[in-house]
């Protein structure tokens, strides 16, 4: 493939697959900016790689690897651009109960332990084996099954609450 041909390809999987990347971003670090920097990210990371990926089918899983592995990247490093503020935010309009429901879901979510969270999103919103997580996330097959096992238990118990 010429490189006009691998960056058309490129565009088009992106355009194709962005909302789908960036809702997986988001469910991995819990917050909607920092899941469009996380998706800019990978993004960029899979465009320099997108000539060895391209055409073999595993383009999704490439980019998930990428993101899990830049947002723990991020965590390593000191977070400088907080800033406090003694202004608040003007109030939304009320959300739907459907919006209430994800994002007390989303919320449950963002309090379990970070491995839990991404073996959570991996195997059960992502439906990827646990051969396949543990694969993505660098442990054991054990390992992926019994931080499910706890991720889903602590979801039960704050979404029963609710």
């Amino acid at each position: 493939m010429r490189r006009d041909e691998h960056e058309a390809a490129y565009v088009e999987y992106v355009a194709a697959r962005q909302v789908h990347l960036r809702r997986i971003a988001y469910a991995i670090c819990g917050d909607w900016h920092r899941a469009d920097d996380l998706l800019q990210t990978s993004l960029t990371k899979l465009y320099v790689a997108w000539p060895r990926v391209c055409g073999k089918g595993t383009e999704d899983a490439y980019v998930r690897q990428i993101m899990v592995r830049a947002n723990i990247d991020e965590h390593r490093r000191p977070w400088r651009r907080e800033r406090v503020t003694d202004e608040l935010p003007e109030q939304a309009a009320p959300p739907d109960r459907d919006v209430v429901e994800r994002s007390a879901l989303f919320d449950a979510l963002q309090a379990l332990p970070e491995m839990q969270r991404k073996v959570v999103v991996l195997r059960h919103w992502l439906q990827l084996s646990v051969a396949e997580s543990a694969k993505e996330l660098g442990i054991a097959e054990g390992t992926v099954k019994s931080h499910s096992s706890r991720g889903l238990a602590a979801l039960e118990t704050v979404l029963a609450d609710r």
